[in-house]
């Protein structure tokens, strides 16, 4: 055992508490040499007693039995009764080098020991260095950077540049896109449940999103990605004509629906929240570059899911379209758990200066770019650079998804298995043929059975029919067999219970 590990309170060497599962055959959980430490925080009846009573009514819980989770370290959880799980949701993807990293959590620690906060009224070492080496991982000419807290927050901001620079209040989006539940940010999002009936902060008009699986053009050549769609396609060589149909839906909508000047087109490179679904080929860079700049809108690119090295190919989900954003919004896995946010654009662009479009007023953030969030965020890309996790990213992201896409073939339940290095989604159909969502209480059948086995898997899509496989990055070949050994019992149990495999 490595000393860093040997230095954690309960570490012992060849360790593996865990408690056995109720189904029959689960898999065994794959060696970890860490003993989580004592739980003494109290029963976990009180806990959820005061959650029920202090906390918002449709507050989200995951599964029929809440998760009281106690402890974590790197890929590992642990609940109440130190139970350990694999979690490849990492905290809704943003643990991206590991849960308590030693690295980030030292660095943490020191510098909260030194000097936690201080706004940016003051210079501190920590922004200059942080903004540096964050702007290093961008193309040019991004490079202006403003720090909050959030994607939500990030987004509101986004939006606030755009308004401002372009003088239109009309943006763009794509329906099944998620940008935020704050209130200018829910004007974005293009999902229903995640919406109130509330005067929105902008004229927002959703245009139809190009899902080569679910939506009305796409086939087995269209997306980036080691694993395509089944669906037949004749697209020849240098063409798709799926993503042609979709760019005439946006023309469409440009011709008849929006005013003559746009402030911004808002995309997220892969759709997070809307099912982990990946455009065809080009159709990003001529949205962008042509039908939304021709109207003098920007482009804005959504990474908070899909940045900082998840796609494993590239560091950031646009250059993957091999589009250079105006805007770019950034969190979640910035911070590794750590609250951190960010908007970078441009100094200047044809037409004005994006920053400093803001110059007649003051922009401030109390706590975004403080002392401690820079120390966490200069760790983690760090760690990144040095663990090489953007690289095995891709080699373990692409390992699953080619082992995801046997149960594919080997189940009539699984319609389609998608994305990029560990930004995975597997949809679920009650048929492959008509493409019907599975329903609700089958999908959450096999989602529970996953857990009882010790697996976390997160949940998404406009059904709810898609699961999510976004793991820390830290994962190994190891936990990639163990999890789809997982998700395959749990999907023979289904198709005992129901259809079989095919």
């Amino acid at each position: 055992m490595s000393a860093w590990l040997r230095a954690l309170p309960g570490a012992r060497s060849g360790v593996t508490r865990t408690l056995s599962s109720a189904i029959p055959g689960a898999p065994s959980l794959p060696a970890c040499d860490i003993e989580p430490q004592p739980y003494q925080a109290g029963e976990y009846k009180e806990h959820l007693s005061a959650r029920r009573r202090h906390l918002p009514p449709r507050a989200l819980t995951y599964y029929r039995q809440p998760l009281l989770l106690h402890q974590g370290h790197m890929q590992w959880v642990w609940d109440h009764q130190h139970r350990r799980y694999l979690d490849f949701y990492g905290g809704i993807v943003t643990v991206s080098v590991g849960h308590c990293h030693p690295r980030v959590t030292e660095a943490a620690r020191e510098q909260l020991g030194r000097l936690c906060h201080t706004t940016n009224i003051y210079l501190h070492p920590g922004i200059g260095e942080y903004t540096q080496r964050l702007c290093a991982t961008l193309p040019s000419p991004l490079e202006v950077v403003f720090l909050v807290n959030s994607g939500s927050e990030a987004n509101d901001l986004a939006m606030l540049l755009a308004r401002v620079h372009t003088q239109s209040n009309s943006f763009i989006t794509l329906r099944g896109g998620y940008h935020g539940c704050s209130q200018a940010s829910m004007a974005l999002t293009s999902i229903s449940s995640w919406k109130f009936n509330v005067a929105p902060a902008a004229t927002v008009h959703p245009t139809m999103c190009p899902d080569v699986y679910r939506g009305l053009w796409g086939g087995r050549h269209c997306r980036d990605s080691p694993v395509q769609t089944t669906r037949s396609c004749d697209c020849h060589s240098g063409e798709c004509r799926a993503s042609e149909g979709y760019l005439g839906e946006l023309q469409d909508l440009l011709r008849c629906g929006v005013p003559c000047r746009l402030a911004a087109f808002i995309a997220e490179p892969i759709q997070g929240v809307g099912g982990v679904v990946q455009y065809p080929r080009g159709y990003l860079r001529a949205a962008a570059a042509a039908l939304i700049r021709e109207r003098g809108g920007l482009f804005i690119s959504d990474e908070v899911e899909r940045g900082f090295g998840r796609l494993g190919s590239h560091f950031w989900g646009f250059e993957t379209h091999g589009v250079t954003p105006d805007i770019v919004t950034m969190a979640k896995g910035m911070g590794n758990g750590f609250p951190m946010g960010a908007v970078v654009t441009t100094p200047e662009r044809e037409g004005g200066e994006i920053a400093a479009s803001l110059r007649d007023g003051i922009t401030f953030n109390t706590f975004g770019g403080s002392p401690l969030a820079c120390a966490v965020g200069n760790s983690v890309l760090q760690v990144m650079e040095e663990e090489g996790l953007q690289a095995r990213a891709e080699t373990v992201g692409t390992e699953l998804l080619h082992q995801l896409a046997d149960l594919r073939n080997d189940f009539q339940a699984v319609g389609d298995v998608r994305g990029k290095g560990l930004m995975v989604g597997v949809d679920m159909v009650a048929s492959k043929e008509s493409r019907e969502p599975l329903p609700e209480a089958q999908m959450n059948q096999i989602w529970e059975d996953c857990r009882e086995m010790g697996l976390l898997l997160g949940k998404g899509g406009l059904y709810g029919q898609t699961f999510r496989l976004k793991p820390p990055l830290c994962i190994t070949r190891e936990d990639v067999d163990f999890a789809v050994s997982v998700m395959r019992l749990a999907l023979h149990r289904h198709a005992a219970s129901g259809p079989g495999p095919k």
